[in-house]
């Protein structure tokens, strides 16, 4: 009989390989999670960019939907989520002096809104219909992440508006969008839902669009997208508590440099050791793990369909005030405390995919915003508070990798921050320089965070925050599930190899799903 060092060790520390651990531990198991850098948390983390300043951002991911309260529960969480009043504002980019405010405590204000940007006095109702339509998607596929997959025909059976299901899955989103909405500008709103991360034009074939809406419009069984107080880093600061607490063992500056079929899992680096596992979880992207296997001498997993491909930019701000806007119906205040959509007219969001199809940087990049400190201050020290400092995330929609694989670094951050506040300045009365704050050593509180930082500094292959493309929330009908690691959606080529990061099925976001499927089949395989 071979000897183990344990049941399981997990290759990588991010917030899924965290959820693993602590449900593995708690179930008596021995399991080791090995981060190759000084922390764990992976993405989900909270920092501070800028020295002297007393901030801490939520540096990568930002905003909490997918994580079941099963999860919270079970591990005892201790996090606070935050609902957000006002879900989104979208200033018109023909007239940035009207806009679409959706404020869920005000209908009446929503709907006037709509009718002033819009001109339509039956939008807003259809808007509201259309979300209205939606909700009943979440409820019924929601709760099953977290249990083995079931069948596409199983999961569509028991979902009573079939041509809902059918507009959602089997056909370009676009359809969906135009059929329910009347006007370029809320066709935007909803479409970006399905581009988060992703590239792809409101009527690709290849429905990756569609995928991606799913999963933004089903989370936590509402849609709805909350702050976690104290930032991102709260999030894995709790698991990584809850780990430690249930007797997991957390290894940081463990660089994992191969990984073999049988268990073996080498470390490299200044302190060499192997270790053994009855079962190897990985919490790396599928790219990365099939480098490591090869490493090993494992056969080599089967290409996927699709690699790796990020397509975004992330935009950290600090502010010494927020900046004034061109309509003056709607506060500072309000319009940044949702999703502030920038130049994300459906229109909008297709021409700028085919720019960045031709190699170009679309030109106006269309982005969202939001402000945490709104809703969650506790993210910046006293003195900012007092001086009514707030914070900007935000996100850049149709960005390939491919734009800045083969640029120097610096070039690329720039290049895309300079996009980014060229798109926000035409929706302001102001440039948004004038609102940055300064750092002690007089340099701008801003940065960007481009695919090919997060492939340097987190090892995501193409920058791609989902670890490649996302999965249906279920299993085709064809598909065998006749072992334990297939029913719960985590399995590799390798027996005793199993995924547990956001390449798992139903992987993706901060929602620790990957991680508690993985934990539940290898709980299954190490009691056979």
């Amino acid at each position: 009989m071979p000897q183990y060092s344990h049941d399981v060790v997990i290759v990588g520390g991010g917030h899924n390989a965290l959820v693993a651990a602590a449900y593995l531990a708690r179930a008596g198991r021995s399991v080791v999670v090995l981060e190759r850098l000084s922390h764990v948390g992976g993405a989900a983390v909270s920092q501070s960019p800028w020295a002297g300043v007393e901030a801490r951002l939520s540096r990568y991911s930002y905003l909490v939907s997918l994580l079941p309260r099963t999860i919270i529960d079970d591990l005892g969480l201790r996090i606070d989520l935050r609902r957000r009043r006002y879900s989104s504002y979208t200033p018109d980019p023909a007239d940035p002096t009207r806009g679409v405010l959706v404020d869920t405590g005000d209908a009446a204000a929503t709907a006037a809104s709509f009718v002033q940007t819009t001109g339509d006095t039956g939008e807003a109702e259809r808007y509201a219909q259309f979300t209205d339509r939606l909700a009943p998607l979440a409820r019924h596929l929601f709760p099953t992440v977290t249990s083995p997959l079931r069948t596409r025909s199983a999961v569509r059976s028991g979902f009573e508006d079939r041509a809902l299901w059918d507009a959602v899955v089997e056909r370009p989103l676009g359809g969906l969008l135009r059929s329910s909405l009347g006007s370029d500008i809320v066709r935007g709103i909803a479409l970006t839902d399905g581009l988060i991360g992703t590239f792809a034009a409101a009527d690709d074939i290849s429905l990756r669009q569609n995928r991606c809406f799913l999963y933004h419009v089903i989370g936590g069984g509402t849609g709805d997208w909350d702050v976690p107080v104290g930032g991102m880093g709260q999030v894995s600061a709790e698991l990584e508590r809850a780990a430690r607490a249930a007797g997991a063992q957390l290894r940081t500056d463990a660089e994992v440099v191969a990984i073999g079929s049988d268990g073996d899992v080498e470390i490299g680096a200044a302190r060499p050791q192997t270790l053994r596992g009855r079962l190897v979880l990985s919490g790396v992207g599928p790219a990365v793990l099939a480098r490591l296997l090869a490493n090993g001498g494992a056969r080599s997993e089967p290409e996927p369909s699709e690699p790796p491909e990020g397509a975004q930019v992330k935009v950290n701000m600090l502010l010494h005030r927020l900046p004034k806007l061109r309509d003056d119906r709607v506060a500072p205040r309000a319009a940044f405390a949702g999703t502030f959509h920038i130049n994300e007219t459906m229109s909008q969001l297709d021409e700028a995919h085919d720019a960045a199809q031709g190699g170009s940087i679309p030109n106006p990049l269309p982005a969202e915003i939001y402000c945490h400190s709104l809703t969650d201050p506790s993210i910046l020290g006293a003195p900012l508070r007092a001086q009514g400092a707030q914070t900007l995330t935000l996100f850049g929609l149709q960005v390939p990798h491919r734009l800045v694989a083969n640029l120097e670094r610096d070039a690329a951050r720039s290049a895309l921050l300079e996009a980014a506040t060229r798109s926000l300045d035409s929706v302001l009365a102001e440039p948004i320089a004038d609102c940055i704050y300064e750092a002690p050593d007089g340099s701008a509180c801003i940065e960007a965070r481009t695919t090919a930082d997060l492939e340097d500094s987190l090892g995501m292959v193409g920058g791609d925050i989902f670890h490649g493309p996302l999965s249906w929330p279920w299993a085709e009908d064809d598909e065998p599930l006749d072992s334990a690691a297939a029913r719960w959606g985590v399995a590799t080529a390798h027996p005793r190899v199993l995924l547990c990061g956001s390449g798992a099925r139903r992987g993706g976001a901060v929602s620790g799903i990957g991680g508690h499927n993985a934990a539940m089949a290898a709980l299954e395989l190490l009691s056979a």
